[in-house]
């Protein structure tokens, strides 16, 4: 059993994983030490600050990173170990059993080429169907995130930002993956449309029973789609569990400050708190909890000893010395 799924349950694991980034200003520590799990059918929530190490996290999985990058640790799907694994076969996974949504919809798409052309490649690069087969479930799948087959034949520069996220989930979707991640697919949109988006992605996931790893930095939008979440920062885990234990009772100082940034409907006058201080700089890997230097809870053990993610109540775990303080007493 990992992190409180049964292995049987278990489609992706992330043990120790650590990335490093070689720069000309110098080496960026960009994940230090992940070790996460997302269950068969199940949505993790990835939430942490710009510059937390999400997007690298993801990009290790789709295996999109330079080899020499990622220092140490193993990720397994479904058992099989995808650190080992070579260019060649990572291409019959990528894109097919696992599909990613990055964060710039506008961006990833070819403007000289229709939208049922560009899902219809996938489809005939990944399944073994002709061009008229790739097409049709091209045009299947557009129906599917609510875009009707009138429009399938358009150009990219002829859909609305909303609409352009439906495509790329589409294309994402169109192998029928067993893990599909989502990078801040939200973030370029408007309410509306993000309500949209989000009740599209909750329609599918019950559809296809798809894995999700969600990408975010809103906490207010994770409990829509996510069983459980993880809260990330500075390349690290801090507070893991299942969505309902994690938001009634934040354990980590850093997400009990995330919690505060977020306006409370129901207490319209409740102040709105920006989290204090600054990130610490990646390219200097402080000593003990990263988190320290803007820790209102911080102690003299806290800038020695780096906090082991450890689990305070079942399914519930949180990566800070005054809970192993307290188990200590």
């Amino acid at each position: 059993m990992y992190g409180g799924i049964r292995d049987d349950s278990l489609l992706l694991h992330l043990d120790n994983v650590i990335i490093r980034y070689k720069t000309l200003e110098g080496t960026v520590y960009a994940v230090n030490g992940i070790s996460l799990d997302v269950g068969k059918g199940e949505a993790l929530g990835l939430v942490g600050e710009t510059g937390a190490g999400k997007t690298t996290t993801a990009l290790s999985v789709m295996g999109l990173l330079p080899k020499q990058g990622i220092l140490d640790g193993r990720i397994l799907f479904d058992g099989e170990s995808l650190t080992d694994m070579e260019e060649k076969e990572y291409r019959n996974i990528r894109g097919n059993s696992i599909s990613m949504v990055f964060q710039d919809p506008m961006s990833s798409l070819n403007p000289i080429f229709t939208v049922v052309f560009q899902i219809a490649e996938t489809a005939k690069l990944h399944q073994n169907v002709t061009k008229k087969e790739a097409v049709k479930l091209a045009i299947e799948m557009l129906r599917a995130v609510g875009i009707s087959e009138d429009r399938a034949y358009d150009y990219p520069h002829e859909f609305s930002g909303g609409m352009i996220q439906r495509v790329m989930i589409a294309i994402a979707l169109v192998c029928r993956p067993r893990l599909l991640i989502l990078d801040e697919p939200t973030t370029a949109l408007d309410v509306t449309i993000q309500a949209q988006v989000l009740g599209l992605l909750r329609d599918l996931k019950k559809t296809f029973s798809t894995s999700m790893i969600f990408i975010t930095h809103n906490l207010a939008i994770v409990p829509e789609i996510c069983e459980t979440i993880a809260i990330m920062y500075g390349g690290r885990i801090v507070e893991t569990g299942r969505i309902a234990s994690v938001y009634s009772n934040p354990l980590h100082p850093y997400t009990v400050n995330l919690f505060k940034c977020i306006p409370d409907i129901d207490d319209p006058w409740r102040e709105i708190k920006p989290m204090p201080g600054s990130s610490f700089n990646p390219r200097m890997l402080p000593e003990g909890c990263l988190f320290y230097s803007r820790c209102h809870e911080r102690s003299e053990t806290c800038i020695s000893k780096e906090p082991p993610l450890v689990e305070i109540e079942p399914g519930h775990s949180v990566a800070c010395m005054k809970y192993m303080d307290q188990r200590d007493e």
